[in-house]
This record gives structure tokens, sequence and C-alpha cells, in this order.
């Protein structure tokens, strides 16, 4: 089975005739694009900030695509895909986005590898005692997610689950797989998708932010029973930091802290002011140009 490891900028946007003719021949093995997402690989410029190589890979009906946060994330989709294709003999291949970046990777959670797999798995349980909320994250992003769900119980007492999202490409093929299964079934017990299975019944707010375009997290719309809301990288960006980079485009804890706060305004949970504060103490500047097009 290859394995294949290049720049994720360098991939699917430049050879996606080839891509497809990959799934088309019945190709199997593992594609691994490093360096991916928009904000990981700081001051090299615009030519090498992935952010919709996943959104590519979508197109390819046999390719599984994952955007894996830790160590743990990649090995078992590493040992799944290999027991798929060669124990199974199964004609797909795998597409797998690596980040440029240095960070602590805990321990796999108890019974996560079904998640893992199927698209989505709970990292973090929430502890505060007022509103619950879901945040999703994928990549490095998760971690701004994760800082973003700490801010937030500590400053809010908000109830914050987060959630990895290994791959919103999967996630998606499974919701429009169930709701094809319905609708030709219509006599039987209806199926539900992982989200649903996941997020439950309950209409909380849901946060989703990737280091990709919006309409990566965008796909799983349909299976999110409350309200939903994404952000990601649109726009070509710029060289910096991370951290600045994160900030301009708006995919950091803060913003991601705010798109919370603003979730539950919406829903008239709390006041307007308080979203307005958080802007204030954050730093945004809320007359900032659009990054999609700054």
């Amino acid at each position: 089975i290859p394995v294949y490891i290049f720049y994720s900028m360098f991939g699917f946007q430049r050879i996606g005739d080839l891509a497809w003719a990959a799934g088309d021949s019945r190709a199997r093995g593992f594609l691994v694009g490093g360096t991916a997402g928009r904000t990981t690989l700081n001051g090299e410029g615009l030519q090498h900030q992935d952010g919709h190589s996943q959104v590519f890979a979508h197109f390819v009906p046999n390719c599984r695509s994952y955007d894996p946060t830790f160590h743990f994330e990649v090995a078992v989709i590493f040992h799944y895909g290999l027991k798929r294709m060669y124990e199974e003999q199964i004609d797909e291949y795998y597409y797998l986005t690596t980040m440029n970046e240095n960070y602590s990777h805990p321990a796999m959670p108890e019974g996560a590898e079904e998640g893992i797999i199927k698209g989505m798995y709970k990292l973090r349980e929430g502890s505060g005692k007022g509103h619950r909320v879901n945040l999703l994250g994928s990549g490095t992003i998760l971690r701004e997610a994760l800082a973003a769900a700490e801010l937030l119980e500590e400053s809010y007492d908000l109830n914050v689950n987060v959630w990895s999202v290994t791959s919103f490409n999967e996630l998606c093929r499974d919701g429009q797989d169930v709701a094809r299964w319905n609708r030709l079934h219509p006599e039987d017990e209806p199926r539900r998708s992982w989200v649903e299975q996941c997020l439950g019944e309950q209409a909380d707010p849901t946060v989703a932010s990737t280091d990709y375009i919006k309409l990566f997290a965008e796909q799983i719309r349909p299976f999110v029973k409350g309200t939903y809301y994404t952000l990601g990288t649109d726009g070509f960006g710029r060289s910096d930091s991370r951290a600045a980079l994160r900030s301009h485009f708006e995919v950091d804890r803060h913003h991601i802290a705010v798109t919370v706060l603003n979730a539950l305004h919406d829903e008239q949970k709390i006041a307007a002011t308080q979203v307005s504060a958080a802007i204030k103490q954050f730093g945004i500047d809320p007359d900032s140009p659009n990054p999609r097009l700054a």
C-alpha cells in the first residue's frame, strides 16, 4: 500500500484530474498533505497556505479524507485504511491533512476509535452550570476550540462540549446516505446520521471552526438540530504569525467565543451588551474588512 507525502497546497488543486483518475481506476493508498491548513505554515506567503484541499478531496467518490489533530487519530485512520484496502481488498484511497505545528498530544479517550473513523467524537465534556453549547473543530483549529471552551466556562460559566471532527466529508456522506435510506424506506423506523447520534436532539447552539474555507464545515448543516455557525479561512491570507493569521481569519479562540455569545444572544438567552463587551475585551475590531476580500 503506497504512502505519498507532499505539500497539501500542491496536491488536489494541481492534480485534480489525476486524483479523479486514481479513483476511477480503483487505486489504493494514502495521500498525506503536509503543512496543511491556511494558518499553520506561517511566514512563507500565500502560495503554501492550503484552505481548500479537503473540499477538493470530497469530489472523488472513493477518496476518504480526514483532517486529524492528534497522533492517535492518525494511527487509527491508518490502521483502518490498511485493513480496508489490504485485508478486505476494498478499492478506495485516503487523504489525510497534517499540520506544520508542534503541540502536546493527549492520550486517546477510551472508545474513541469508532468516532474517529466515522468523523467525530467528544473530546471534552462541559462542566459549567450555564447554557450548553457545542464546539466542533478539526486539525490545528481544534486546539483553538479547546481554548475557547476553557475561556467560556471560566468567564461565562457556560457548559461547553468540544468535539473533534476528524472528517466533515465523512459526516456529510453518512448524513446523505441516511437521508437517502429514510426517503426510500418510509414505513421503517428512520435512521439517524452520526452527527445526530453525537449531538442528540437538543437544539443547542453549535459552532464549527476549521483551518479551511467555511464550505468545508457547512456540509453537515442539514444534520445539526440547533443553530449552527461556521468559521473558516475564506480568502488568500498573508504572511504572518500563526496567532495573527488565526485572528485575521476569525478562527481563533476569541472569535469562537464571540460567535458562541452571539449565538446565545440570537436565541435571546443573553443581552447584546454582553456580546459587545466581549468584542471590546478581546480587542476585536468590529469594522475590520472581511478576510475573504482583505
